[in-house]
């Protein structure tokens, strides 16, 4: 280890990754020893094809990140060779330490404001009719990045009048009445923000967020924007109960969210937390039951779910068979 990260001395642009990412988190993460494997229903096979390799040359070609490739979602291949994608804004360094992410913590660069524009020409070029746009946490900006995605927005519709637009934000820490005054005046199709987790597990899983907090910034928006259809969705396999997992469904209904994801947490590598277990899809199933009888819009419950999977079939409605 340098002298520089034994300090803690963050470099711009720089990316920690692993055990120099989480080294400094409230609970510490042991490193993995031995990695569960795989039971047979989570294994998947990684496609290539001309275009994925077409989505990938465009996403670069106009400097752009995919949370697909940042994040090693396990459904990129099968995304990408229908087709969509989900961008990544404001640059691939986040400014929190997840345990549970893949993408990237340090000292990110300055925004690009030719982002906006970049963005709804690629999407553009790709013929997408429904896009998710998400971003690394940015607390290092006044408004935690919210108006650069109301530009995104904006330029998205302008350049892509039919293309719906899902967005997949932080938490605005600190600032969700500034985030909410803006993203308000420049609504998405649906607004989605992710609990990740039980609220026992948030010191471990989350530090620096707010189980509360996250629930409230939904609910809030929901009030600006009743139009807007809102989103949020959940890893199991750290350690909940599956209680627990109805308990927080419960909360989000009373929060007035329309659409929830379940899905499998696969670690990413042996610096970060472990998988407890997997659970089972015959589980997955029972929670999406559950959460129909509360009266969800709309829920997707299988172990390769993911909160941008098949999104605009979400959206539509259509059942997510994925188990």
């Amino acid at each position: 280890m340098t002298d520089r990260k034994r300090r803690n001395v963050l470099v711009e642009g720089e990316k920690l990754r692993g055990a120099d990412k989480v080294r400094r988190i409230p609970v510490k993460v042991i490193p993995t020893t031995e990695i569960l494997s795989k039971p047979d229903w989570i294994r998947i096979k990684i496609p290539t094809s001309a275009k994925i390799n077409h989505i990938k040359q465009t996403l670069r070609q106009h400097k752009l990140a995919s949370v697909c490739e940042e994040a090693s979602c396990p459904n990129l291949g099968e995304c990408f060779s229908n087709g969509t994608a989900t961008f990544m804004i404001m640059g691939e360094i986040c400014t929190r330490r997840c345990p549970f992410c893949d993408v990237a913590h340090g000292k990110p660069k300055p925004l690009n404001e030719n982002e906006p524009t970049e963005l709804a020409s690629a999407i553009r070029e790709m013929g997408l009719k429904y896009v998710v746009i998400t971003s690394v946490d940015r607390d290092d900006l006044k408004d935690s990045g919210a108006q650069h995605f109301a530009h995104c927005i904006s330029e998205t519709r302008r350049l892509n009048p039919t293309t719906q637009v899902e967005v997949l934000v932080p938490d605005f820490r600190g600032r969700m009445q500034i985030a909410l005054d803006i993203l308000k005046h420049t609504p998405p199709d649906v607004f989605n923000h992710n609990l990740e987790t039980i609220p026992r597990l948030y010191k471990q899983a989350r530090p620096g967020a707010d189980y509360q907090w996250s629930l409230d910034l939904l609910k809030a928006y929901k009030a600006c924007r009743p139009d807007v259809i809102t989103k949020s969705g959940l890893m199991l396999g750290l350690g909940e109960s599956i209680e627990e997992v109805k308990q927080v469904l419960n909360d989000l209904y009373e929060h007035n969210i329309d659409m929830v994801t379940l899905g499998q947490y696969l670690q990413p590598s042996k610096d970060h937390l472990r998988v407890e277990r997997f659970v089972h899809p015959d589980e997955f199933n029972a929670l999406r039951e559950y959460g129909e009888a509360l009266g969800f819009a709309h829920i997707a419950s299988g172990p390769l779910v993911r909160s941008s999977y098949h999104a605009d079939k979400q959206a539509h409605g259509e059942k997510i068979q994925n188990s």
